[in-house]
């Protein structure tokens, strides 16, 4: 899954996106034949026309699937406008109003969009500071889910009984304790970024060598990581591969890393135009945890299913909706 983080490269996209209009003038309707369960009862959308949108990897298409389907159940025509490539050009479409909404990180908004160089540790104070800051750009920012992918060292289950490390500061002291049990793979961005591997040693007392960092590209590291390659690896915390692989997420116990939380960021003349928007997401958003979205993102991209699909069955289980 490429990183929506990678800022440049995604602002650069974007307005690649922008300057084209593609994905923003295109799209298809949901055609979903779905009715109110949980959600939706008494179809208070009955009438709206809403465009959904969201990034181009697994996670955020699942997402958009998501709101489109929610929004389809409370009795609104839908248009799917999924999988804009990068990270501005979705948040873009919502702002200008091309889409009505869309699943964002916080930390994303926070850094890449807001421009802030700081991440507030507390999630939800970093989820406030964020909806205060977007509402002057006609953005409305829903309560935030659990659902958190940042970043995390893990490691198979051989040694995680072996050394029976659970959080970083488990990991900073068998490296200060025993050196040579330690190694790490990673990618060289986050082998260089300051919310990356220099920060996180910093925060955690730690002073690998070198020779104990090996870099490599993102999929590689999950699976190094899988075989003991390497005892610890870089991985994003909703990756599919961390379940399929059984991996163990060391806990970040000091709040080093960003949050990136995700949560409904939706234009808000769309959600003053039509406020059961709010009560139609908030029950689904605050189903969404990290377990959950390494479980769909695996159903996706290591069981090769659609990304639509999944997040049916997904709202259909949970019972938000039904089918027929």
């Amino acid at each position: 899954m490429k990183r929506f983080r990678l800022a440049l490269a995604g602002v650069l996209a974007g307005a690649l996106v922008l300057a084209s209009g593609c994905g923003l003038t295109s799209g298809s309707p949901m055609v979903d034949d779905v009715r109110p369960g949980s959600i939706g009862k008494g179809e208070p959308l009955k009438g709206a026309d809403l465009t959904v949108t969201s990034k181009e990897f697994t996670e955020q298409l699942i997402l958009g699937a998501i709101m489109g389907i929610a929004f389809e159940a409370a009795g609104a025509d839908v248009l799917d406008r999924t999988g804009i490539q990068g990270s501005i050009g979705a948040r873009e479409a919502v702002k200008s109003g091309d889409a009505d909404g869309m699943y964002e990180y916080t930390g994303t908004a926070w850094i890449t969009y807001q421009g802030n160089s700081e991440p507030i540790a507390d999630p939800q104070q970093q989820w406030l500071a964020v909806r205060d800051a977007d509402l002057k750009n006609g953005l409305t920012w829903l309560p935030k889910a659990a659902l958190n992918n940042t970043y995390a060292l893990a490691m198979n289950q051989a040694n995680f009984r072996k050394y029976g490390t659970r959080t970083l500061s488990d990991v900073a002291a068998l490296a200060e304790k025993d050196p040579g049990a330690v190694t790490l793979c990673v990618e060289s961005e986050f082998a260089n970024r300051a919310d990356g591997l220099p920060g996180m040693q910093k925060a955690y007392g730690m002073d690998l060598p070198a020779s104990r960092i090996t870099q490599m590209d993102t999929g590689i590291i999950y699976t190094q990581a899988a075989k003991g390659s390497c005892v610890y690896g870089e991985v994003f915390t909703t990756d599919g591969r961390i379940t399929s692989m059984s991996l163990a997420v060391m806990a970040d116990d000091r709040k080093f890393f960003p949050n990136y939380n995700v949560a409904p960021e939706i234009n808000s003349e769309s959600l003053k135009k039509w406020p059961a928007i709010a009560e139609v997401l908030n029950p689904v958003t605050a189903k969404l945890t990290n377990a959950v979205a390494r479980e769909l993102n695996a159903k996706v991209d290591v069981g090769g299913e659609d990304p639509h699909q999944v997040a049916l069955e997904w709202m259909t289980g949970e019972g938000f909706v039904r089918e027929g």
